[in-house]
């Protein structure tokens, strides 16, 4: 059984910076496309940056490329996503979630998504970015 435990959200100011964590357990291959992807209040969930754990490939929505760095530590588990530069327009609700992909899975198709593909969700850490 796959279980996605999020931290790190909270309140920053804009410009400021935070760090999300997701302690990941139950993988039983490293064939996984792990992702982090929120939702606005009053909008729909959206991609923000995913990372193939086989080869360390990275994906990242537009809105996010140069402000956001996705990571993760594989002793522990864990990916990491960076984000630098907020603005009010990061203000969410940030999942972390995880697919069970192939050798064939094309790491964009699955996060430049709402996510609906993805199989195991975390419950979500809220980012708050205001003065």
């Amino acid at each position: 059984q796959v279980q996605l435990v999020e931290s790190g959200g909270g309140l920053v100011q804009p410009g400021g910076s935070l760090r999300l964590s997701c302690a990941a357990s139950g993988f039983t291959s490293d064939y996984y496309i792990m992702g982090w992807f929120r939702q606005a209040p009053g909008k729909g969930r959206e991609g923000v940056s995913c990372f193939r754990i086989r080869d360390g490939s990275t994906y990242y929505a537009d809105s996010v490329k140069g402000r956001f760095t996705i990571s993760r530590d594989n002793a522990k588990n864990t990916v990491y996503l960076q984000m630098n530069s907020l603005s009010p327009e990061d203000t969410a609700v940030y999942y972390c979630a995880a697919y069970r992909a192939t050798v064939s899975t094309v790491m964009r198709a699955m996060c430049a998504t709402s996510g609906s593909g993805m199989d195991y969700w975390g419950k979500g850490t809220l980012v708050n970015v205001s003065s």
